[in-house]
């Protein structure tokens, strides 16, 4: 063992030591907790609330000339609840979570911005282009939301029947206007309220789920 006798040498020994010591590299920050959450549980009720409205009003409960009154619903409740959930889930980095809810969000954020443009006359459409104006907008739906449909057939079955039933709705109410057919938009409301029914199940699954119970059977992809 090697005894240091000369002051000198211990002197310079603990300076080494003291700048060893002192350029060690500092202790990184413990990594921010991941966030967590569920959008769902907000994106599916305001959808259900938007849906249940849409399907009644077009089952006749609102006459014709009334069926504006369900644009608070769809403006300040689906439209925005959709889009909080939207910005939610690419929080958590749920790509396809945030992709349907933005795609719903813009529906019926663009459904509400239409009734309220056509009753008020912004957009300067002729009355008599006004089936068409609407008609447009309902296919052009139906197509985006048939697309995002087929995009779905790897998650559970629940959800892929849920768009598709979306999809046949767009197609009634399209063909309700335009041929036009109320016998065609009343069907069409009932299966609005068909997938309304089932957001509420998936709803009611995944509250069960966050509250630590199993969740409820949502079927098998179509595609695995």
């Amino acid at each position: 063992m090697t005894t240091l006798h000369d002051p000198q040498d211990r002197l310079a020994l603990g300076r080494l030591h003291d700048h060893a010591f002192l350029t060690l590299p500092p202790t990184p920050p413990a990594a921010p907790a991941a966030p967590t959450g569920d959008p769902s549980l907000l994106g599916l009720p305001t959808f259900v609330v938007g849906s249940f409205a849409l399907g009644m009003a077009q089952v006749g409960y609102l006459p014709a000339a009334a069926a504006a009154g369900i644009l608070p619903i769809v403006l300040a409740a689906t439209g925005l609840g959709l889009l909080l959930s939207t910005v939610w889930a690419a929080r958590l980095g749920q790509s396809t979570v945030a992709g349907i809810f933005g795609v719903f969000a813009g529906f019926w954020l663009s459904d509400a911005v239409l009734g309220l443009g056509l009753a008020h006359g912004w957009f300067a459409v002729p009355e008599a282009d006004v089936t068409r104006v609407v008609g447009l907008y309902l296919i052009s739906w139906a197509a985006v939301i048939g697309l995002l449909t087929v995009s779905t057939v790897r998650l559970p079955a629940a959800f892929t029947l849920l768009l598709g039933l979306v999809t046949v709705a767009l197609t009634l109410a399209a063909l309700g206007a335009l041929l036009p057919s109320t016998s065609l938009a009343k069907v069409g409301g009932v299966v609005v309220l068909a997938f309304a029914a089932l957001g509420a199940y998936l709803f009611v699954g995944a509250s069960d789920a966050a509250l630590g119970g199993p969740g409820y059977p949502l079927g098998r992809p179509l595609q695995r």
